[in-house]
């Protein structure tokens, strides 16, 4: 029987990176021994996502009422202001900047008990995890409240500038040459952080304050309407997942002013179906397809990276090669090792996307052969890839959520205790508030659940955006196949990598 690596809540640490990186995030009970072995989950999946795929087939058709997928650009097109925001707006901004400038000050001046600080639970807990699933719900309302633009537009506010479009109105030209790019390299240095720095949450404070200092650099360079929508990368994954929620209204009184203006005659509707967001608009850069693929590539690269497995593929497989053509010392080897080891982990994750991206693209290339389509593969990668967000967003939920369910309740606690000085300014830091604990059977086979259900989603997606660029049913089929094929790859990936045990100190 596989052992699977799955954890209760009860014994998740504070979150990824916090204290000794990712091996501090993933403390894990004994093995959980699978009811059925392994392969029979991996064919159970794969045969379900073959069933929806025949299903899609048969009868799925491109919703009504839905736009054609018109391009995200990664800069927003100049425009004037939007209407005031709400009041409600205006205190979330508010509030948001307090946190921000709390989580800085508890890390600086509190205790650096990883448990006990306040900064360390509401960063990796409550907005790291929580607010991408709430986003998931209710709509990108960090568009809205995003600390960083609102500190931004005080700044503006505060010092006007004679030169056109203010302080901020941007240094570059023609700055959406620039694509996403900006966000990628600020995610995958947030990821390598998560990972392999050890954070304390004196760290966590310098580094949210270097972020600071990053955003209002690209605001002033890029122009702040383009940073950040294509440079904080927090608002660019954010806006993703939000398209997958029911929730069609844009939260940014900018955004929603032009979604009024874009909507047919009549009240545009609130609501929409499920994922239905990711099929009104696609990339208009290929950067941005990169960044969905990191999405998926730096969650399964976290659930894989500390694995029994991939250790033993440098120590065993690739170290004694190493060390045979260096021919170093044995004394001398411990070091040198211990730092290819941490070169190699790096490398790893930083060539993840364009391994993905291979794959893909391999898979798009088949497809253009399969069906004669006159569309480049470039043309046809960007109308696909946002059918894979819902995949990147089950990765990022079965390998995190239990975190969410043992630590999120005690930020309630260090609210009232922030520094970890023994405050009780709100009357609620001895309250007693249980981790939430999770039978791990029924984590396993959530896991299980979500990856598929995430992966149906995305057969659903790929094969409607295959209807609007085949329009016979018959070519839009043929051209699924190796998407399918991709899919059922992900998914036995997906689940082989939450079945791996961790390595001890690897």
């Amino acid at each position: 029987m596989t052992a699977p690596r799955v954890a209760p809540g009860v014994l998740v640490a504070v979150a990824a990176g916090a204290g000794t990186g990712a091996a501090q995030a993933h403390i894990f009970t004994p093995p959980y021994t699978l009811p059925v072995p392994f392969s029979m989950y991996a064919f159970g999946s794969g045969a379900a996502l073959v069933l929806s795929f025949v299903i899609v087939g048969l009868f799925a058709s491109v919703p009504g009422g839905v736009a054609a997928g018109t391009a995200m650009r990664p800069a927003a097109t100049p425009a004037t202001e939007g209407p005031p925001a709400p009041a409600q707006v205006t205190v979330g901004k508010v509030l948001a900047l307090l946190l921000l400038a709390i989580c800085i000050v508890t890390g600086l001046l509190g205790t650096q008990n990883l448990y006990a600080n306040f900064n360390m639970t509401f960063f990796w807990i409550v907005f790291v995890l929580g607010v991408p699933y709430l986003t998931a719900v209710i709509g990108d309302f960090y568009a809205a409240l995003n600390p960083w633009k609102a500190l931004v537009e005080i700044l503006e506010a505060a010092w006007p500038s004679s030169r056109r479009g203010g302080a901020f109105g941007g240094v570059l030209r023609q700055p959406e040459r620039w694509g996403c790019y900006p966000a990628l390299l600020l995610y995958i240095a947030f990821i390598w952080i998560e990972l392999f720095a050890r954070v304390t949450p004196k760290l966590l404070s310098f580094s949210l304050l270097g972020y600071t200092l990053v955003n209002l650099a690209g605001a002033w360079l890029f122009g702040k309407s383009a940073w950040f929508r294509q440079g904080e990368f927090f608002g660019v994954m954010l806006r993703l997942i939000g398209l997958m929620s029911v929730w069609a209204r844009p939260w940014d009184a900018q955004e929603r002013a032009a979604w009024r203006a874009a909507a047919a005659p009549g009240r545009p509707r609130p609501w929409r179906l499920p994922f239905v967001g990711l099929l009104e608009t696609r990339p208009a850069h290929l950067s941005l397809a990169v960044l969905v693929l990191f999405m998926i590539s730096s969650t399964a690269f976290d659930g894989l990276h500390n694995t029994q497995a991939w250790v033993a593929l440098f120590w065993k497989g690739l170290h004694p090669e190493i060390a045979s053509w260096l021919g170093i010392a044995p004394g001398q080897q411990v070091a040198l090792s211990a730092r290819l080891y941490y070169f190699w982990q790096g490398a790893s994750l930083v060539v993840s996307p364009l391994v993905y991206l291979a794959i893909f693209g391999a898979c798009v290339a088949l497809a253009r052969w399969l069906t004669g389509a006159d569309l480049t593969v470039r043309e046809l990668l960007l109308r696909f890839v946002f059918s894979l967000v819902p995949i990147a967003f089950v990765y990022h939920v079965t390998h995190y959520y239990t975190m969410l369910l043992a630590q999120g309740g005690q930020v309630v606690r260090l609210a009232s205790d922030p520094f970890g000085k023994g405050w009780n300014l709100l009357g609620t830091a001895r309250w007693q508030i249980d981790p939430w604990v999770v039978e791990v059977g029924v984590i396993w086979h959530t896991q299980v659940a979500l990856i598929l259900l995430g992966h149906i989603a995305s057969v659903y997606l790929a094969h409607v955006e295959a209807l609007r660029v085949f329009p016979q049913p018959r070519r839009a089929a043929i051209s699924q196949l190796p998407m399918l094929v991709l899919m059922v790859s992900f998914t036995a990936f997906g689940l082989w990598i939450l079945s791996l045990p961790l390595s001890v100190g690897g």
